[in-house]
């Protein structure tokens, strides 16, 4: 391999770690509001139900945004799109962080949330795009680390200068970040050609493949539980468990660790045992939520111990799912297949945050826990009924 050769290859993973900084950003933008809906709402005058819209809209609206761009500027080059959307999302969150009126910092979060779904629909393959086929795994596992990477370090640190500084230092840093990475990415990501216009008869070729249709079920059932039992960890283990702030705040800082460890592992063994790999994530959920459900313990220890293994679970799900589908759809389906997997993502944040809501008006939070490892039990049973990890013969 001579010098050109190994600069090219050096410049592509550069530009694979670039995107795993703005998957952060992306991921830190959408999320960061949650824990600080009270400072927000009181500082706007409105309600925390009304405030939350900045938080449940951003989800659905990305949804619509990762189909919508696929149909839009599915035929541009990569580099440009994704730099504009990285700027778009600066924007976003330089606007939020001005905004005097609830009705501009909720248009700021819908602007966020198109740039959000746009960016998901392509980063998912463009890891194929930059590295060879036998890396293909190992480069998504790296992009998604921002995922994961947000949970333990970006979120954690914006709720903390916003209950210290202010929420809208939270907005502001996040906008300046965007925008250090878009120049950097202006620098390190190669061009990338885009794909032939995209319409509803590509949308409906994948839906007619009936490997991706397994794959979707699969992700839709185990994105759902996860979210509805995840989005009340923090009152599970504080009224269901009655331990401390600080050991909460222990525990999620775990979950966020291991949710770094299962990226590790993927980008270590997807590529050559996919599907045994992500069996393994899905028992380590649905194991984990079961015995949560039955609140065996209530040692602070144990308690660990199940939120590391569900956090590892998670981070190997989110991962196997795009590798899996990038598989099956091959390079010249990969940008629909990626997208529609992004909506379903997007509205299984939204679907499960409700579901789970509903369950603990009508139940409680053991109950929640139970169905959610049952609803991840299904998914683990449609993988081991699978056929196929890799792309269908035509």
């Amino acid at each position: 391999m001579n010098n050109s050769e190994n600069k090219t290859q050096w410049r592509n993973w550069m530009a694979v770690c670039m995107l795993a900084i703005a998957s952060f950003i992306v991921v830190s933008t959408e999320l960061a509001p949650i824990g600080m809906l009270s400072a927000i709402a009181s500082s706007m005058g409105q309600n925390s139900g009304t405030t939350g819209l900045v938080v449940t809209l951003y989800a659905w609206l990305g949804a619509v945004s990762a189909l919508v761009s696929v149909t839009t500027f599915s035929h541009l080059p990569r580099k440009p799109v994704v730099i504009v959307l990285m700027l778009l999302m600066a924007a976003s969150n330089g606007i939020a962080a001005m905004s005097e009126h609830f009705s501009v910092l909720l248009i700021a979060r819908l602007a966020g949330a198109i740039a959000h779904g746009a960016f998901w629909a392509m980063a998912g393959t463009m890891g194929a795009q930059l590295v060879s086929d036998k890396y293909t795994g190992r480069a998504t596992a790296i992009i998604f680390s921002g995922v994961s990477i947000a949970s333990i370090l970006g979120v954690p640190f914006i709720n903390w200068i916003s209950s210290t500084i202010g929420w809208r230092l939270s907005f502001l840093l996040l906008g300046v970040l965007a925008i250090i990475t878009a120049i950097i990415l202006a620098f390190t990501l190669p061009a990338v050609s885009g794909t032939s216009r995209m319409g509803r008869k590509q949308f409906s070729a994948i839906l007619q493949i009936k490997q991706l249709r397994q794959v979707y079920l699969i992700a839709t059932a185990a994105i759902i539980a996860h979210f509805a039992a995840f989005t009340y960890i923090e009152v599970f283990m504080a009224e269901e468990m009655a331990i401390s702030a600080n050991w909460i705040a222990v525990c999620l800082f775990v979950f966020g660790i291991a949710g770094v460890a299962g990226n590790l592992l993927c980008g270590l063994f997807i590529d050559r045992y996919l599907k045994s790999i992500l069996g393994a994530g899905l028992v380590l959920i649905c194991g984990s939520l079961i015995l949560l459900s039955a609140v065996l313990s209530h040692n602070p220890i144990m308690l660990m111990v199940l939120v590391l293994a569900w956090g590892l679970g998670v981070a190997i799900l989110f991962v196997g799912i795009q590798a899996w589908i990038i598989r099956l759809a091959g390079n010249d389906n990969a940008l629909p297949a990626s997208a529609i997997y992004a909506a379903i993502f997007n509205g299984a944040v939204g679907i499960g945050a409700i579901i789970g809501a509903g369950i603990i008006d009508f139940g409680n939070i053991k109950m929640l826990y139970l169905i959610a490892s049952l609803i991840t039990l299904f998914s683990l049973l449609q993988l081991l009924i699978s056929k196929t990890m890799h792309k269908p013969v035509q």
